[in-house]
């Protein structure tokens, strides 16, 4: 099946100060509900009307209210743009990569004439073609049949584009969602090749400012390729990048590059995840069948991964136990008592010892972000074996018991705001009692305003080993940064 995109009429435009919008089909280890969603109303003709004075509003949720700060449209631009003699912006490409990451903007379109994907969005977004081209190369562009239901947050105009295009005389007269149920055809895919024709009603997606990872050019990744076998790759994974790639971005991953370093034909497959700040080793299936089975062992949990952790205060060894909340965005808030609902997080730690706290150029040089912690003279080396797999498990187990993570600018400053005001975490060991469950969802959403941002490149934490089947299988990374 084909698609492609004529006139494209913009009925959502978001700035998403979040992982997660609430399209169907979202990618990705950060899926989560949305929380931090807003629409701009936004036409064509008003798009278009005067591309220089353009904004898009950037929002930032408190729990009472609203802020917006705008950003010009100009933001498309790189070191490679320029202006020519006639006022026209003259683009190169999405490389060299930004060392900063622009703001998210994500644009949702409908097609209201059949036409080139390309040329349409184009248009449509005031984008020049090259950077369309490589948005569709990176993986930001996405379609779907049917416009999924827009959020409570849409317009009476964007609602009305929404009910006119989705009309059961208008679905009726196209043969491409025929024998398929209108939440199958909200579905949404990848647009992958620029030259696709999408047909009239279909939604698209249009990621403008894809995640960027400065650090996948930086990397030697055939130094980093501990082992090659006919069904897969180990590879110790650099901090500050991403495995598999991101919903907007798959050009810039791990997979991608480690493909490249080898001359492999075909991609290699991601079969499993760890944090971006996160180095170690990461097993890549050299084919989907292969990638199946070790899926197949996770589930069996036939794996068995072993971490190193840089802890800023010391661990106890034993069995640690959490309960995660269920809600897939960061930061991941566990608690000690069992919550109906909520994950069981286990992990063990077998080693803790005292090591000099990383020197100041070690830090440097891995970008380590200095959290605030009172205490630099000695840090913590933890020895982990991991028992259950939850995103950051490890960073929100070790700041629930004081001990965060060197580097960690989402989990630290969090831990240090229990020392400085115990019993300020609902869900610790100090945590107050609660009248009603209003008061304590207010103290929880306080709690998590004491958190911080994702650290940009490295933590103190390291993915050491990782083996299946009994040991028959075992890899082991190089030395961690800080040694």
């Amino acid at each position: 099946m084909t698609f492609a995109t004529a006139s494209l009429t913009p009925i959502f435009t978001n700035c998403l100060i979040a992982s997660r919008i609430w399209t169907p089909n979202w990618r990705n280890g950060f899926v989560s509900p949305v929380t931090l969603l807003h629409t701009l109303a936004s036409s064509r003709s008003r798009l278009l009307k005067n591309k220089n004075q353009y904004q898009d509003l950037v929002f930032s949720s408190c729990s009472r209210g609203f802020s917006c700060q705008s950003t010009a449209l100009s933001d498309v631009n790189s070191p490679s743009h320029t202006v020519s003699s006639n006022g026209h912006l003259m683009y190169g490409r999405l490389l060299p990569c930004p060392l900063q990451n622009s703001p998210p903007r994500v644009e949702h379109l409908v097609v209201t004439k059949e036409g080139p994907v390309l040329d349409y969005i184009s248009k449509a977004l005031d984008l020049p073609p090259l950077y369309v081209e490589d948005l569709i190369q990176f993986g930001a562009v996405y379609y779907a049949l049917v416009c999924p239901k827009p959020p409570p947050t849409a317009t009476a105009e964007q609602i009305k584009v929404y009910e006119e295009v989705t009309d059961p005389s208008v679905l009726r007269k196209r043969t491409s969602i025929k024998g398929k149920t209108v939440r199958e055809a909200q579905k949404t895919f990848r647009i992958t090749r620029a030259d696709e024709i999408v047909e009239t009603g279909t939604y698209l997606r249009v990621h403008v400012h894809p995640k960027r990872f400065p650090r996948c050019y930086e990397i030697d990744w055939k130094s980093r390729i501990i082992a090659v076998t006919d069904d897969y790759v180990i590879l110790d994974k650099p901090a500050g990048t991403s495995v598999g790639g991101t919903t907007d971005n798959i050009e810039e991953s791990c997979a991608t590059f480690a493909t490249r370093a080898l001359g492999f034909s075909a991609p290699l497959q991601t079969t499993h995840q760890i944090d971006n700040c996160t180095e170690g080793c990461v097993v890549l299936a050299r084919s989907k069948e292969y990638c199946s089975v070790f899926h197949g062992k996770i589930r069996e949990k036939k794996v068995k991964k072993l971490y190193l952790a840089l802890a800023a205060a010391p661990v106890p060894f034993g069995i640690l136990t959490h309960y995660m909340r269920p809600i897939n965005m960061a930061p991941r808030l566990v608690s000690e008592d069992f919550v109906k609902g909520w994950y069981l997080c286990q992990l063990e730690v077998l080693e803790c010892k005292k090591v000099a706290w990383p020197r100041s150029e070690i830090e440097s040089t891995y970008n380590i972000e200095d959290c605030g912690w009172p205490l630099k003279d000695f840090a913590y080396e933890c020895q982990i074996n991991l028992l259950t797999g939850r995103t950051h498990q490890i960073r929100a187990q070790l700041a629930a018991c004081s001990a965060p993570v060197v580097g960690d600018a989402m989990y630290m400053p969090a831990a240090i705001a229990e020392m400085v005001s115990p019993g300020s975490n609902p869900l610790g060991k100090n945590k107050k009692k609660y009248t009603n469950e209003n008061d304590k969802s207010l103290a929880i959403d306080e709690w998590i305003a004491q958190h911080g941002k994702e650290p940009s490149v490295a933590i103190g934490l390291q993915a050491c080993q990782i083996s299946w089947d009994d040991g028959e299988h075992c890899y082991e990374a190089r030395s961690p940064w800080w040694r």
